[in-house]
This record gives structure tokens, sequence and C-alpha cells, in this order.
């Protein structure tokens, strides 16, 4: 008997999909004695808003005393104070350097502490003009997911897809983080959980072959939304890099035009490291958009007006912890407000 005939397959509870001169086969999960049948997950209802203000207590109440502080000196031990304040929330030279000279210019030689927050308040704002909204007009909408290992990559992913599926999208994860065997299993969880279809291979496999394979079967399932999990890497090693280019080149001659966003993820609690990182992915993989995570646990907080203000790419998301609810729409008002205001 031949055990890789259809028929043979189909009765071990196998999906088979034939094509190109290779068989795809997709094995079911068995159900135990008298278990039923799961069905797909039912989307989530849509996260709420929240108040971002608490996620940020660890980066805006240290600095709100320091800008207090600072604030209520005179002459120019104001502004170096000011200074210290925005470098320690690790805001960065340059962009220290732009905010400083627009509250100057903005206070116009006011000594009023009310006048000048305002002023500091604004000029931040400035920094991070809100992103142009994402029209999505293709069908499947590929999102490539980038960054170094640690800084939440697949969670996020895992968080978009319930998102999407929250707004009735049929969504497919590509598990080609092939490095790490708890990547790919991690990401299955996330394809359980949120009610999303998954294509992955074994630990060790081409990365590119598993994109070929997500993009194929992106369009045979008629998905609306791909977001593929890319593998951790180093932004200083360039062989791996140049692997995240060759990922990037397999999505568009399968899907043209693809992938639609590139989004890097990054650690708010690397601070500066962030930048070079950003520096890099942006260089290898076209990034269009930036994921900040873990912002509830970080007095680092300030990377964020940095990544806008010297590179230029827009913060999309912003992560708050680690439930599935803890991933919402970056809000320049929102997270200055945070940081300024308190609770």
């Amino acid at each position: 008997m031949d055990v890789t005939s259809p028929e043979v397959l189909a009765a071990a509870g196998a999906v088979v999909v034939a094509g190109g001169g290779y068989l795809l086969v997709c094995l079911r999960r068995r159900r135990r004695s008298g278990e039923a049948e799961a069905g797909p997950a039912e989307p989530s209802t849509p996260p709420p808003v929240g108040n971002l203000r608490a996620a940020l207590a660890a980066t805006g109440r240290r600095f709100r005393e320091r800008v207090d502080a600072a604030l209520g000196r005179g002459g120019d031990a104001r502004f170096e104070a000011l200074e210290e304040a925005l470098l320690g929330a690790d805001v960065g030279v340059p962009t220290t350097t732009r905010l400083l000279d627009g509250v100057r210019a903005r206070a116009r030689g006011s000594d009023d502490p009310v006048a000048l927050r305002e002023a500091l308040r604004r000029e931040m704002l400035a920094v991070l003009t809100p992103a142009a909204p994402v029209v999505v007009d293709a069908t499947p909408w590929v999102v490539l997911v980038t960054g170094v290992n640690g800084v939440g990559k697949t969670t996020t992913i895992g968080k978009l897809a319930g998102r999407q599926r929250a707004g009735g999208k049929k969504v497919l994860l590509v598990a080609a983080d092939t490095f790490r065997a708890a990547a790919i299993e991690q990401l299955g969880v996330w394809a359980e959980r949120t009610g999303a279809d998954i294509v992955r291979h074994e630990q060790g496999a081409d990365p590119s072959a598993v994109v070929f394979d997500g993009m194929r079967a992106a369009r045979a399932r008629g998905v609306d939304v791909v977001l593929v999990d890319t593998a951790g890497r180093l932004h200083t090693r360039s062989p791996l890099m140049d692997e995240l280019g060759k990922v990037r080149r397999t999505v568009g001659r399968e899907i043209p035009g693809a992938p639609h966003e590139a989004l890097l993820i990054l650690d708010a609690t690397t601070g500066q490291n962030a930048l070079s990182q950003a520096r890099a992915f942006t260089e290898a993989a076209g990034v269009t958009g930036v994921v900040v995570t873990k912002l509830d646990g970080t007095a680092k907080g300030g990377v964020v007006l940095a990544v806008s203000q010297e590179l230029g790419i827009p913060v999309r998301w912003i992560g708050v912890g680690e439930g599935i609810n803890d991933l919402r729409p970056f809000d320049p008002e929102e997270f200055v407000d945070g940081l300024l205001a308190g609770d």
C-alpha cells in the first residue's frame, strides 16, 4: 500500500494540497475519546482603550519629578536640569536638543512653570506627529514582523492577530523563525488562541521556503491578513540580516507589492540601543512602522520620542503588558500626557 497516496493520507486525517509538483500535507489533531472537534476560535471583543498613564508609571513618575524640579529653577539652571531629565528618560541627545530649542522659542523668556510645561508638551507632540493611517488596499495584506530576540516579537504577532480576528478578518500566521523550536510552538499557541491559520515547517527549515508556502496558502485560502514571524537576530550580524532581505524578496515575488507593512519590534527597556537596531532593520527590511513593547516596566520610555524624531519612522503600536488586550494603537497625546500629567 502506498502510504503517500491521497486516499491513505485523507483517511489518516490529513489535508492534502497538490500543485507545482509537490504535496503539502497538514495533519489534523485527532480527537480524544468523547472530545468534540474544536472549530475556529471565536474572535475576541475589541480591546478596551484603558488608561495609558498607569502603564507609563515607571517612566512617567521619575520624569515628572525631574521636570517639576527643573521648572522650579531659574535661568540657565532650569534648562540644564530639564536636559538631564530628558536624557535620563533616554530621549537621546539630538531629540533633547530639538525639544529644548523649541521650548525656549515658545516660552520667549517666560519664567512661568505652567507656560514652560505647556511649551514642552507642545514640542513633544510636534516630535510625535501622528502617523498617516494605513490604507489596506490589497488582499492578502502581508505584514513582515522583525526584531532581535527577546523583544516580544512573537507575542506581539499574536496580539495583532487577536485584534484582526476581533475585526472579523481571516488571518494567517507564518512561522518563519525556524531557528528556535520554541518560537514555532509559541506561534502555534497564538494561532489556536486567536483562531488564526498557521503555516509552519520543522525547526531548521529554510525560512524563505516557509514564507513561500505561506504566501501560496494565503492566496489559496482567501486570507485577509498575513503576519510573518521572522527569526530574531542581532542587527550586527550581516549574514542574518541578509537572510531577512531574502525573506522579503520571497514575499514580493509571490505577492506583488508585498510586504505591505514591515513592523519592527523594539523593547523600550533597551533605551538608546533600540535606535541602532532600528537603523539596521530599516536598511534590511524596509521598516514602515515601529511597535514599542514593555513600556509598562521601564524608565526609558523617552526612546519613543527618539525613534520618531531621529529616524522618521512612525510608532504605530505600543505594548503595555502581557495580555492579549495590552497592545494598542499609539496615540501621541495620550503618551505625552502619560509622561507629563501623572495619574
